[in-house]
């Protein structure tokens, strides 16, 4: 077997992995969910995933990429289909001439930049698989600013741990937001992908700019993101577990595949 196949075959078997211990939670186990033993449990696969995902591949190892040819047909909108802030609400009228991310927290350098200061950095495309906890898969191509760059250019504090992303749809009254940390942030697939198959991002997958961490399941892939905050503690957030599905206790914080 190549070392090519190698590599997806693990990718397989960890995605499969995933993919069973949330289909636990989804599948209507709900007595077991609200048991603090088994929801113990849970978060000990979790630190298992992680452990194994970390030990079977290098931290710079890629996902599999794909040729244009296998792009998928149909690529499912999940999530939001829109951001949902006034602010948000209000780039959309102008097609973002105005918007700004924001990069800052434990930075020496916060900064704030539109989609064609983004465009001018050194870019990415890549063609990866979308792997939905929810059980489908689509590949697309992706087009972005590695991620590390924009930490590199705020000079991220050497005590930071993880990057939040802060995005512009709420579910409820809750705001959606996302983590990695920096072993994932620094990844060379790690992108703030602007477009998609050849064209601008479209709003309904993320618009102006979502986030591809290419070893993460789809939950993680953060969409309308506003802001980027480099922090020590994902507890001072929100319900503190580190993003909007693990803070209501769908989902395991770390997603790797």
């Amino acid at each position: 077997m190549t070392d090519g196949r190698k590599l997806l075959r693990r990718r397989e078997l960890l995605r499969g992995a995933a993919l069973g211990s949330s289909a636990l939670v989804l599948g209507g186990c709900d007595a077991m969910n609200e048991n603090a033993t088994f929801r113990s449990a849970l978060r000990g696969a979790e630190r298992l995933n992680q452990l194994t995902h970390r030990s079977l591949a290098d931290r710079a190892t890629l996902a599999p990429e794909f040729a244009l040819s296998d792009i998928s047909p149909l690529f499912k909108t999940n999530g939001s289909l829109t951001g949902t802030s006034t602010e948000y609400l209000a780039h959309l009228q102008t097609s973002f001439a105005d918007w700004r991310l924001r990069i800052d927290g434990m930075v020496a350098n916060p900064m704030d930049i539109g989609l064609d200061g983004l465009r001018a950095m050194p870019a990415r495309t890549q063609i990866t698989r979308h792997d939905c906890v929810e059980g489908w898969s689509a590949i697309a191509q992706w087009h972005g600013t590695p991620l590390r760059l924009l930490l590199q250019q705020a000079q991220l504090s050497p005590r930071a741990k993880y990057i939040v992303f802060h995005c512009a749809d709420n579910y409820g009254a809750r705001p959606y937001y996302e983590s990695i940390d920096l072993i994932d942030a620094f990844h060379p697939q790690t992108i703030l992908a602007w477009g998609m198959n050849g064209e601008a991002l479209p709003v309904k997958y993320g618009a102006p700019v979502r986030l591809r961490v290419e070893r993460q399941l789809g939950y993680k892939q953060a969409k309308y993101v506003m802001r980027i905050e480099a922090t020590d503690d994902l507890s001072k957030f929100h319900g503190g577990k580190g993003g909007y599905w693990e803070d209501v206790g769908d989902y395991e914080w770390y997603a790797g595949i």
